[in-house]
């Protein structure tokens, strides 16, 4: 009886994807979901081989995050971005975030059949991926994801169910980060409330063709934004469900104007920085964080690395760090 296959090759991938090879995405999806410890390895020479210093650069995908409330219509609108995107000869990439499965681990939902795009369409790719243990969290493995597609792809898109953690977190992932609200909802006074206004580059008001209920929910957020101080967010009102669908033109230059602007290669530095804390506590749980002495004290530590590591070597700085406040190695458990 042949062995079981191993974890495929991370330095072979992070070679494909460096040669614009698109058709490495499922596997790179694969890899990096394999909790095993047999494929740490192999994802470390796949981050490695997708880093700063081997690309010659920053990776030149656009890292997009959507986010926003249950039933907002993020996956509508992802749907015609993605058709925008790719007539723009843009090729996209969407790791959309589910819910886990408490008995697996994996994606509830599986592959998004609600996002449409041509099967066919082979600069299109687009994957569910689990949210890991924390409500709306992001896991170790989408971070990983997008830092990889980003070497292939033009954009790569962060789709969250936009509850618990994952505000927060595709903001440490995303280069630019678009916040989904819909009009009539009250999301707006909501947002506000839980600070969440910070958050966005771009503020998305949906179902536009409402007429007076959907510019009140653009009076609004303007509003909000006015409050929280957020003087940069770009508004956008669009509507995915109409024929034709209004303002994704807009959008995708909201979107392209934001990064921009950007100092790329610090944001992407935070990012990286960010991931690898993620996957130290991941591997290492609380535990490891304590031994760091808190998360404050990490990202101190972190702050004050040399720039330019990739994330492999940034979790291994962190793990020798652990060890050297003598709590001896971390494990794996909390």
């Amino acid at each position: 009886m042949p062995a079981p296959a191993g974890p495929p090759d991370g330095a072979r991938l992070a070679e494909r994807l460096r040669e614009g090879d698109l058709t490495a995405a499922p596997a790179v999806l694969n890899l990096v979901e394999n909790r095993a410890p047999v494929a740490r390895e192999a994802i470390a020479d796949l981050l490695r081989g997708v880093s700063p210093g081997r690309l010659g650069g920053e990776a030149r995908g656009h890292v997009v995050g959507i986010t926003g409330p249950p039933g907002a219509g993020k996956s509508t609108l992802l749907s015609q971005l993605v058709r925008e995107w790719r007539a723009r000869g843009r090729s996209v990439a969407v790791l959309a975030v589910d819910p886990s499965s408490r008995r697996s681990g994996g994606s509830l939902l599986g592959d998004r059949a609600r996002i449409a795009f041509d099967p066919h369409d082979h600069a299109t790719f687009i994957r569910s991926t689990a949210a890991g243990e924390r409500l709306g969290g992001l896991a170790p493995a989408t971070r990983a994801a997008a830092h990889a597609l980003a070497a292939a792809f033009d954009v790569v898109v962060i789709e969250t169910v936009g509850v618990g953690q994952s505000e927060t977190e595709i903001a440490e992932v995303a280069d630019t980060v678009a916040v989904i609200v819909q009009p009539g909802s009250g999301d707006a006074l909501q947002f506000l409330k839980s600070g969440i206004m910070e958050i966005p580059d771009v503020l998305v008001v949906t179902k536009a063709d409402l007429g007076d209920i959907a510019i009140r929910a653009r009076r609004d957020v303007n509003a909000a934004l006015r409050s929280a101080g957020s003087r940069d967010t770009k508004v956008v009102a669009v509507s995915a469900v109409a024929s034709p669908p209004i303002g994704m033109g807009d959008l995708v230059g909201a979107l392209d104007a934001h990064r921009e602007t950007l100092d790329l290669p610090g944001r992407r530095l935070a990012s990286r920085r960010a991931s690898a804390l993620a996957e130290f506590t991941a591997e290492h749980g609380e535990r490891g964080i304590r031994a760091l002495g808190g998360r404050r004290a990490a990202r101190r530590f972190l702050d004050a690395m040399a720039p330019g590591d990739d994330i492999p070597s940034i979790v291994h700085a962190l793990e020798h760090r652990a060890a050297d406040a003598g709590a001896g190695p971390p494990d794996s458990t909390s």
